[in-house]
């Protein structure tokens, strides 16, 4: 029998080859294997529940307690525009849609401003919840509620109807994935109702973030331990009022009145206390412990903002433009959505015709324009806090030796997985001993022993407490709602009257041409003792309040100025002749003094010009610096000069892709730290904002001045060794950090955008984390620059924060309006609208503002109807 041909030789399949294979290997192998499939189903699984909670946009929901229909038109960047009959209703589907869209956060707000934060987080959050308990955030708001008008209160109902009207129809896995990943690791949690008062408590967040001053006092304290007078004062130099012209150029207050062409009224002069280590202990801790309340809206140099209106003769279009943009910390979801409000037919049930941006858990359009009048917000920074030294003994402290009771109250705190905390709140007559719940200073009566030989008793000394403005009812809400219905001047300052707290600089705009500002707020008259710069003694009642407030009619304003244009950017309001203390802590003018630089050359501006102003990245600081480092000669290598090449043909502009400004940037940090790190504690290190611009200034004047010698040397440095070793050390840091070759370095690599969410976005959990952020931005622009992405100098060159959106209106045609956010509308990581404007924000483009029916209706993408319950009687 012949042999049979052997079959060809094949390669062995991969299961062979794989069945072939030790043991060992193979169940490795299935163990990977069977890792990347879990992988693969926790991220279908992930992206399944993520996907839930995006909201419908189209189709018809019914919604209990709308007297009619009610369209939601939202157009392709998921920006809704709500049309209904009455203001209820309108209100009631505003809060519905920012329900659908922005819940999870909403909801964390009002646990944060209640001091709950606790019941979500646990632990991690007992620090901030001690410390907005004591200062009793939203006990004030419930007593705000009650003194609003009624008119408010109905609209801060409806909103709230509005809101639980989401909630009864939704589970919360379907409200947030934040939610389903809370559930994850063992919360059950079902949200409570919203109330008007969980609105108005956001109110006291936006206070607190825009709240002045206060940190400064501290400040102040830390450097006059190791430091004379003089020397602090060069630290906090006075505005210069002849380089950086205030807000309103003149006028004076005639029989209580601010008259626009008056002459002014002479100020006082202030004093400085002396501070015990005692003192400072107390303070310190006090420091501590507010820095552990969340950046809501953001603190720090950056927080302020750019807004400016020109009238009709230096517009293109022959009307006025009013320009605004917020500069707050950045995070994931930003600050604003945006939003109109729209009646069909306007009636006395039905006033608003507003559009602009809106705060998510706050009713109407807090910054914006309606069919009438356009307005928009800086900061204006007035000092509304103090805190006040006190003598505490046991429930009593001291005031003009005599013994005064304390408030005293107790409060209990759920802690999530933990036990519940029994909180005890004391206050004195000015107000909460915030002291209390620093961490160093639990009972700041036992701890911090005074100076003095027998103050108040033995084992007892300084409490520290927190006198501000913000902690007594007042009318805000009342002028949200009365801007959007204004119509004219006095309508509009009329509605500024009640913008109590935060105080803002309002501009103004309107059809007819009008252009004007107006200065609002409830700003502290002090008496004689006190000048709200330093912490005051509270036992020496000459340091008090005096218990009124700057009236109203007192306060700075102008309609239609002279020079045809008004800029506010956060720097001082008016002279120093104005005969009210405002405050002394300006932001010290450089963006004002750019922006009317460029508007004065310009003459007559268009829409663009106007965005193209906003994104103006001219870096003040520069024009004065360069020249000195371009006045260093003696750099060794051209390796170390390579740098300095890129200052000498650099327009001082920072765009992300700039390698002077790069170079600039990080000579900069070096500059500030080769100077001042030696001599000031790590908690007052320079931030490099504009006080620093002018501290640099004046000191580059003095070459051998005592801020440039490094005290831990035994030689004597002067300027020039330090501009040197800045430069020197720069020149190496960029080489680390980007590349030796300096055509390869970019401003943006180093200076990038990261928005985070400020809760489960920290988790440390990276699939949460990549769910959640969107980080990795390169940007331009830079900290007082006209594009305010500020940066901290003591930390890094990451932006800490930004305009947080950006605005231009067009009173000639309100649809050729502009804006764009830093983020975009939708509070859930899997919609397409969580971050659609981020990158045309970075890019410095911006969204048409379809105001007009004709102009939504064509913009619009996605229509839904709110439609009444029928089971509704």
């Amino acid at each position: 029998m012949s042999e049979q041909p052997a079959p060809p030789e094949t390669d062995p399949t991969w299961w062979q080859t794989f069945r072939a294979a030790p043991r060992v290997l193979r169940w490795s192998a299935y163990a990977v294997a069977g890792l990347a499939v879990l992988v693969v189903l926790l991220l279908v699984v992930t992206v399944a529940f993520a996907l839930r909670p995006v909201p419908a946009t189209t189709g018809e929901v019914e919604v209990p307690g709308l007297g009619a229909e009610v369209e939601v038109i939202r157009d392709a960047h998921g920006i809704a525009q709500v049309y209904a009959d009455t203001d209820a209703d309108l209100l009631r589907a505003q809060g519905y849609v920012h329900a659908q869209e922005r819940f999870f956060e909403m909801d964390v707000r009002r646990h944060v401003t209640a001091g709950r934060l606790s019941e979500l987080f646990g632990e991690d959050g007992l620090e901030t919840d001690k410390v907005i308990r004591t200062m009793g955030w939203r006990r004030v708001a419930e007593q705000e509620l009650a003194i609003l008008d009624t008119e408010t209160r109905e609209a801060l109902a409806s909103y709230a109807e509005g809101v639980n009207a989401y909630l009864e129809s939704h589970g919360p896995t379907e409200m947030a994935v934040e939610y389903t990943l809370l559930a994850a690791t063992g919360l059950s949690y079902e949200p409570e109702p919203w109330t008007p008062v969980d609105s108005l408590a956001w109110l006291k967040a936006m206070a607190w973030d825009l709240r002045g001053n206060m940190t400064d006092e501290v400040d102040r304290v830390l450097a006059s331990l190791d430091h004379t007078p003089e020397e602090v004062d060069r630290l906090y130099p006075e505005y210069p009022y002849d380089r950086h012209p205030p807000i309103v150029g003149s006028g004076g207050v005639v029989d209580g009145v601010f008259e626009q062409n008056a002459s002014g009224n002479a100020t006082r002069n202030p004093r400085r206390p002396a501070y015990s280590r005692e003192m400072v202990d107390a303070l310190e801790g006090v420091r501590d412990a507010v820095a552990r309340v969340p950046d809501l809206m953001g603190r720090g140099d950056g927080i302020g903002s750019n807004s400016w209106v020109v009238d009709g003769e230096h517009s293109a279009t022959g009307a006025p433009l009013l320009a605004n943009d917020p500069h707050l910390g950045v995070s994931m979801p930003g600050i604003w959505l945006q939003m109109g409000l729209h009646c069909r037919q306007v009636t006395a049930d039905c006033t608003l015709d507003s559009s602009g941006f809106t705060f998510s858990g706050v009713p109407g359009v807090i910054i914006g324009h309606n069919a009438d009048i356009a307005w928009g917000f800086t900061n204006l920074g007035p000092d509304v806090t103090d805190l006040y030294l006190e003598k505490v003994e046991g429930e009593t402290w001291l005031q003009d030796d005599e013994p005064q009771p304390l408030d005293i109250r107790t409060e209990t705190i759920e802690v999530r997985g933990g036990d519940d905390f029994e909180l005890q709140i004391r206050e004195t007559a000015h107000g909460p001993l915030i002291s209390d719940v620093s961490q160093e200073f639990s009972s700041v009566g036992a701890n911090a022993p005074t100076d003095e030989p027998d103050p108040t008793g033995p084992g007892n000394g300084y409490g520290v407490a927190l006198q501000w403005t913000a902690l007594e009812p007042g009318t805000t809400a009342d002028a949200i709602l009365a801007l959007n219905r204004a119509s004219n001047w006095d309508e509009f300052r009329a509605a500024a009257a009640d913008f109590e707290v935060p105080a803002q600089n309002l501009v103004y705009a309107d059809r007819e041409g009008h252009i004007g500002y107006q200065a609002p707020g409830r700003i502290p008259i002090r008496k004689s003792g006190n000048d709200g710069r330093m912490p005051a003694e509270g036992w020496v009642s000459a340091n008090d309040w005096t218990g009124e407030y700057v009236p109203f009619d007192g306060l700075p304003s102008v309609l239609d100025p002279e020079e045809g244009f008004v800029v506010t950017a956060n720097q001082a309001v008016i002279g120093p002749d104005y005969p009210y203390f405002l405050t002394g802590d300006w932001d010290r003018g450089y963006r004002s003094t750019r922006i009317r630089q460029v508007l004065e050359e310009e003459g007559e501006l268009s829409v663009d010009e106007m965005t193209r102003l906003q994104l103006d990245s001219t870096n003040p600081m520069a024009a004065t610096l360069v020249p000195y480092l371009l006045d260093v000669e003696d750099l060794p290598g051209g390796y170390y000069r390579d740098g300095q090449e890129l200052l000498a043909d650099w327009d001082f502009s920072q765009p992300a892709d700039s390698a002077a400004a790069a170079y600039y940037n990080v000579v900069w940090s070096n500059l500030l730290r080769l100077t001042f790190h030696d001599e000031l504690r790590e908690d007052i290190r320079p931030d490099g904002g504009d006080r620093w611009f002018g501290v640099v200034e004046q000191l580059l004047e003095d070459p051998a001045g005592p801020w440039w010698d490094d005290v831990d040397t035994e030689e004597t440095e002067s300027r020039d060794d330090v501009l040197r070793q800045a430069m020197v050390d720069a020149r190496d840091e960029m080489t680390r950090r980007q590349a030796r070759d300096p055509g390869q370095w970019r401003w943006g690599h180093l200076h990038r955008l990261d928005l985070r969410s400020s809760t489960l976005g920290e988790s440390g959990i990276a699939p949460v984390e990549r769910l959640l952020n969107r980080d990795g931005h390169e940007v331009g622009g830079g900290s007082s620059i006209v594009d305010a992405t500020a940066w901290d100098a003591s930390v890094g060159y990451e932006v800490t924060s930004a305009p947080s959106m950006r605005m231009v209106v067009s009173l000639a045609d309100l649809d050729r309006s502009r804006y764009i956010n830093l983020t975009g509308v939708s509070g859930h990581p899997a919609s397409s609208h969580y971050a659609d404007q981020t990158e045309l924000w970075v890019a410095g483009d911006y969204l048409p503002w379809a105001f007009s029916r004709d102009a939504v209706e064509a913009a619009g993408e996605d229509s839904m109807t709110l439609v009444p319950d029928p089971d509704d009687d």
